[in-house]
């Protein structure tokens, strides 16, 4: 973890869902993000990520939900945040870039309509200081004729267009953290890597701390200072991008940089990690990853790792990948 003060710090997070069957979605997460960080989220779809960043914004039905654990943003216990405080903690302190842009916005307002709605529910200004906010935030993400776009539909934009428009809507009201759930996904390649470099590139200028999720370790790259890997909603890794790319010390990581697409694999079978993520709504005892990994012994399937912290790295393994 960063020797900073943190601007989050998650400590033992659960998270269950209820219903016909308890999924346990989320088990003893323990993370800090400083202030000006970006950390990026990796791992298979049902990893648990997408997951975290909505129990960081409270997004959770509390009726089929259950969570444990401690989340503290700036200071604020945020599991313990209600009405108009949490209302201000949403989108005035942690706000969010959700994975499909076109389901986020609502299709009958416009792009400005909604960005203006947005600071004004967080800040006491008039109609027409939060259009002219709402044009600025559209021309700092660096969408080509903003004041037109400003009253476009969400349906009259492309899919790029839409996900910068998203993230002039997130950042409207100058959060301090922002969570990035795989925005990048629903894009063409050329579209992403504009899309990664917007990003950092925001981040940088306004020093707010950014969480990003993907199943991409090329995006998580370009991106992040560093990366945590998750597999059936537990850390099992945690480095510097140098380290994790270079240097993977869980099984799990080494398997996903190895099943990772580049230039030198051109007619080659690509590695895979054999089988499938566990039901999380039936766990196996011991390592959840054991029933995948090679290197799992009798002590892998019995017993849970505990995830050991050391010199700003964590892992949570048995049979650690030698250096």
């Amino acid at each position: 973890m960063s020797a900073a003060k943190p601007l989050l710090s998650v400590r033992n997070l659960g998270v269950q869902f209820t219903g016909e069957r308890t999924a346990q979605a989320l088990s003893d997460l323990s993370f800090d993000v400083a202030p000006g960080e970006v950390l990026g989220l990796l791992g298979e779809s049902g990893s648990g990520k997408s997951v975290t960043l909505r129990t960081l914004l409270r997004l959770h039905a509390p009726r089929s939900s259950r969570i444990t654990g401690q989340i503290t943003v700036d200071g604020q216990d945020v599991l313990a945040l209600k009405g108009r405080d949490l209302q201000q903690y949403r989108g005035g302190i942690v706000s969010m870039v959700f994975q499909e842009p076109g389901l986020a916005f609502d299709p009958v307002y416009t792009i400005g309509q909604q960005i203006a709605e947005a600071v004004r529910a967080h800040e006491m200004i008039d109609s027409d200081a939060a259009r002219q906010r709402a044009l600025q935030m559209l021309e700092r993400v660096q969408i080509p004729q903003a004041k037109r776009r400003l009253d476009a539909y969400p349906h009259e934009l492309s899919g790029g267009m839409k996900q910068r428009a998203m993230i002039a809507l997130a950042l409207a009201c100058g959060p301090k953290l922002l969570l990035a759930d795989e925005p990048t996904t629903a894009l063409d390649a050329t579209v992403q890597i504009q899309i990664l470099l917007l990003l950092r590139e925001l981040q940088r200028e306004t020093g707010m701390s950014v969480i990003f999720v993907t199943h991409d370790i090329g995006a998580a790259v370009e991106v992040a200072d560093r990366i945590a890997v998750m597999y059936a909603g537990r850390i099992v890794e945690e480095a510097s991008v140098s380290e994790i790319v270079h240097q993977p010390r869980h099984p799990y990581s080494a398997g996903l940089l190895a099943a990772t697409v580049s230039a030198e694999h051109r007619g080659q079978v690509l590695p895979t990690i054999a089988g499938a993520p566990p039901n999380l709504a039936d766990l196996p005892p011991g390592c959840a990853f054991a029933p995948r990994c090679a290197a799992a012994s009798a002590q892998c399937l019995s017993v849970q790792p505990i995830l050991q912290r050391e010199r700003g790295a964590a892992l949570a393994c048995w049979h650690p990948v030698s250096a």
